[in-house]
């Protein structure tokens, strides 16, 4: 008894440890990072100044966090980052679920997949603007139209990596738990959840982002709010500094939700970055 509350013991300081690796690598990783973006906003400032580039070309970069304070304090930037943030959220949730449960079924049956597959590669074959009449027909010209765009941009990566990542299981590893009668549920818990780990936090990076890409392409061509309406404001107005403000914004929202999807990643998987 003694000897196996030891093992526990050591068990759970190893797993504390490499949680605490994994978070130092990926504060290190961050300060590179952000040391290296530093150095080109300054050098993008330096020849801006000296070449006296105009603002209405090439703003500087002083002069888009300024146009970037000044929007968000007036609400404007504050706004229309809230409305591409929850359309980008809904669509991901949407082609995260959808994909999820889909391939998981498809997975299991080959006969299935080989009668649905048509069917979502032709969907796929499509542009996105052949099925935007659908969308908006359906959901209206809306929060939900734009958030439907956004997942059915995602769902198909999502869906194909879901696929492969439950055939990338070995039969013999499934063999092992059937031999001591295990049942579907914790073949599923302590089986596929662990082995899909990886294939699905990759996943969910990739989804997260062609989220964002398919809301942002919706709203600059039909929205009447988001940070695509905003841009294509910016744009017409000759508003270069709110233009850049806009894309500024839409690159910090793309790298909160990468940051917390890899801290996530760090924390559920520590072992992966132990040994790095």
């Amino acid at each position: 008894m003694e000897r196996i509350e030891q093992i526990e013991r050591t068990e759970g300081e190893l797993q504390t440890h490499s949680r605490s690796y994994a978070l130092a690598s990926v504060a290190q990783q961050a300060f590179v990072v952000i040391l290296v973006i530093a150095l080109f906003l300054l050098a993008w400032e330096i020849v801006a100044q000296v070449q006296n580039v105009p603002t209405f070309f090439l703003p500087k970069p002083s002069d888009i966090a300024r146009r970037f304070v000044t929007a968000w304090g007036e609400g404007t930037l504050r706004y229309h980052v809230a409305v591409t943030w929850s359309e980008a959220l809904v669509a991901f949730a949407i082609a995260f679920a959808g994909s999820s449960v889909l391939g998981y079924v498809l997975a299991k049956s080959r006969r299935l997949e080989q009668i649905v597959s048509p069917f979502i590669i032709a969907s796929q074959s499509l542009p996105i603007f052949a099925i935007a009449p659908f969308v908006l027909i359906i959901f209206g010209n809306g929060f939900w139209s734009n958030a439907m765009m956004g997942a059915l941009v995602a769902f198909f990566p999502m869906l194909v990596n879901m696929i492969a990542a439950l055939r990338n299981i070995s039969p013999d590893q499934r063999e092992v738990l059937r031999s001591y009668a295990a049942t579907s549920r914790q073949v599923f818990s302590k089986l596929e959840v662990p082995a899909i780990l990886p294939y699905v936090f990759g996943s969910v990076r990739v989804g997260i982002t062609l989220s964002v890409i398919g809301v942002l392409v919706v709203e600059l061509f039909w929205a009447d709010r988001g940070i695509g309406f905003l841009l294509n404001f910016a744009r017409g107005q000759f508003d270069t500094p709110l233009l850049f403000a806009g894309i500024l914004a839409l690159i910090l929202m793309n790298l909160i939700m990468y940051g917390i999807i890899a801290i996530l990643e760090y924390v559920c998987m520590p072992w992966r970055h132990a040994a790095q």
